[in-house]
């Protein structure tokens, strides 16, 4: 896979994407339109990355950003009558920012390593079992429940570990910091030990609240 070294990024706060998960996007911003029309019409690809919290976020017209993001390519294109796009973007690759590019486009592009997510590349399926995740599946279930999330539980376990693992850190109601957590753990491994740690953090009652309603 070509991959690239410079790349638009789209700054989404509270925002992850994982390799192999596809999540949708509505495009109404007048510099991502012109950022998805750049991506479309070259190799389809945009980083996504989240800007680190500030006390003067409000003010700042470039936030500054986390170092590591993930690269999706634009999987699905429509178009709507109010010049929206909606687009279906699939994580390839994460990604490490090594430094801003300066152009006269309305969005940021940066030079970008892959070197240490190269095995997110890797096809095979990791080597875990749905009987290894049982309480921290247990745990997610009731947090999700009890923040009023619904999630088909199913379905997810007939996909790949992996796939399964990303897509409820993605739909989970952790913070933005927590999320950023998981999308920098290494492999699956260390992502599955880092949803149970932050798991843990989340109060006995918050999750296991027998009170009658």
């Amino acid at each position: 896979m070509n991959l690239p070294k410079i790349i638009p990024i789209f700054p989404l706060s509270n925002f992850i994407i994982f390799p192999k998960t596809t999540v949708p996007l509505n495009i109404f911003e007048t510099r991502y339109i012109d950022m998805v029309n750049d991506s479309m019409k070259t190799n389809k690809y945009i980083g996504m990355i989240q800007p680190k919290i500030s006390k003067n976020q409000d003010n700042e017209e470039l936030p500054t950003l986390h170092r590591i993001g993930c690269l999706g390519k634009i999987t699905s294109f429509k178009e709507t009558e109010d010049g929206r796009y909606l687009i279906d973007l699939k994580g390839i690759i994460r990604f490490q920012i090594n430094k801003e590019i300066k152009t006269n486009k309305k969005y940021r592009e940066f030079d970008v390593s892959f070197d240490n997510y190269l095995h997110d590349l890797n096809s095979e399926k990791e080597e875990l079992k749905f009987s290894d995740l049982k309480i921290i599946f247990k745990d997610l279930r009731n947090l999700f429940e009890k923040r009023g999330f619904i999630i088909n539980w199913k379905a997810l376990e007939k996909q790949s570990l992996d796939e399964t693992i990303n897509a409820l850190a993605i739909a989970s109601p952790f913070s933005l910091e927590e999320k950023q957590i998981l999308l920098e753990a290494t492999d699956l491994n260390i992502r599955k030990t880092k949803i149970a740690e932050i798991l843990s953090t989340y109060t006995y009652d918050q999750f296991n609240n027998n009170t009658l309603q």
